[in-house]
């Protein structure tokens, strides 16, 4: 009976959380995926404006490594920003790191072209990727520290999995934006000024994400009465002891994130190595994402059934033995059709492990340390994987000629976090409903 108690006792501030406050949490997750995807998917654009280099090659390598400086500030602002979530509280993080999401977002927006005021432009161009990065490095772990402490046990999975659904919904809203702008403007003026138009569209979300922000109810001080207590001791001393945990989210991390930023960048692959409209290429970034975050959702509500480690073992052993075979169909043909198909059923299987991923990582977390160890372990794999891995692939594209380089990156980094999935403690807390009489 005390455990059923208990159970009321958490799910109660869920109850409030389910509409607004799970959207306040989210939001700013999601403006960070549309600010990096539409960075991503307008590659081509911004190193135009900015980097006006000899060659296009040279052209979109700046602009990819501008679009890469923003992972390094991610583990500082993890530090800063995660110690403030786990000393104050989620919200006043969640807070700080919105506010200055939105000034470099807008800053990236109205930076002036390099034909306008020359070097300054590329500067202030990093200079906006460097705060974005910093926001986003502390932004994570309290959300997702919040999402998980507002749920109830048997429900952490989904409500957990709002911050990899908010991140597909974010790049499909982005491709969609680039899709319609596209379609709507000539090659010259989406290249003069219609990439800026989609980062101001992001921008619309600042004024409601802050209000909503606002009015959330704090979790930080919320008794944790069902799964494994927490060890005692300091903070360096819970961090000590949770080192076998950190390098395993360091690894799988690192999966998840080369996966997600070669999804993302299918639609310049589909437009610089296959040679596919533009409109057809924009499509397929909206379509990968859009059934990635159904992918999402399945992987969560089976993990809060069924367990984490069952569905992120299988789903992701599935995943690295359709890889090739999928990529393949999409290079051979080279039309919409299996582009589309090819790309759909990949962006849904691999985000079915990720679904049970994060759940499970921040379940294995100390409370009184989880945000930023959450924000670090995260920011430090995607500082690694994520500024690189479209640099890596637009260079194995260029020196191997070799349309499918990006598939043995893939299984590469997919085989390794296989490992270490299998080496993951389960954390899917057990609730016991009390039986009638």
């Amino acid at each position: 009976m005390a455990l059923a108690q208990d159970t009321v006792g958490i799910a109660e501030p869920v109850k409030a959380l389910a509409g607004r406050h799970i959207l306040a949490a989210t939001i700013g997750n999601a403006l960070e995926f549309y600010d990096f995807i539409t960075y991503s998917f307008f590659a081509i654009q911004i190193g135009h404006a900015f980097f006006p280099a000899k060659g296009a090659f040279a052209s979109l390598m700046l602009s990819l490594a501008t679009f890469g400086v923003g992972f390094a500030t991610r583990p500082i602002g993890a530090v800063v920003i995660g110690t403030y979530a786990d000393k104050v509280g989620r919200r006043a993080a969640m807070m700080l790191s919105f506010i200055m999401m939105g000034t470099a977002i807008i800053g990236m927006a109205l930076i002036p072209s390099y034909a306008s005021i020359g070097i300054a432009a590329p500067i202030l161009a990093v200079v906006a990727r460097m705060v974005m990065g910093f926001s986003l490095g502390g932004n994570v772990g309290a959300n997702t520290a919040y999402l998980m402490e507002a749920a109830p046990p048997e429900r952490r999975g989904l409500a957990v999995s709002w911050q990899g659904v908010s991140q597909c919904i974010a790049a499909t809203i982005g491709a969609g934006v680039g899709m319609v702008l596209s379609a709507m403007m000539s090659p010259q003026a989406l290249d003069a000024y219609g990439w800026r138009i989609a980062f101001l569209l992001g921008a619309v979300t600042l004024p409601f994400g802050l209000f909503l922000r606002r009015t959330m109810p704090e979790t930080l001080h919320q008794p944790e009465d069902i799964g494994p207590s927490a060890p005692e001791g300091t903070d360096l001393q819970l961090a000590r002891a949770s080192v076998r945990i950190f390098w395993i989210g360091l690894v799988v991390l690192a999966a998840g994130t080369i996966n997600t930023y070669v999804t993302d960048y299918i639609t310049t692959y589909a437009q610089n190595t296959l040679h596919m409209p533009a409109d057809v290429s924009f499509f397929a970034g909206v379509l990968a994402n859009a059934v990635g975050a159904v992918g999402v959702i399945v992987g969560a509500v089976w993990s809060d059934r069924a367990g984490r480690r069952p569905v992120m073992i299988w789903s992701n052993l599935v995943c690295i033995l359709i890889t090739y075979p999928v990529f393949w169909w999409i290079v051979a043909a080279r039309a919409s059709a299996p582009l589309l198909v090819g790309i759909s059923v990949f962006g849904f299987i691999s985000n079915v492990w990720q679904g049970a991923f994060y759940v499970a990582l921040i379940e294995l977390l100390p409370k009184r340390i989880r945000g930023r160890s959450f924000a670090i372990v995260y920011a430090c794999s995607i500082a690694a994987f994520g500024g690189t891995t479209q640099l890596v692939i637009t260079w194995l594209l260029h020196s191997t000629g070799n349309a499918l380089a990006p598939t043995w990156y893939l299984i590469g980094s997919a085989a390794i976090a296989q490992v270490a999935i299998v080496l993951m403690p389960e954390s899917a807390p057990v609730v016991v409903a009390p039986r009638a009489p």
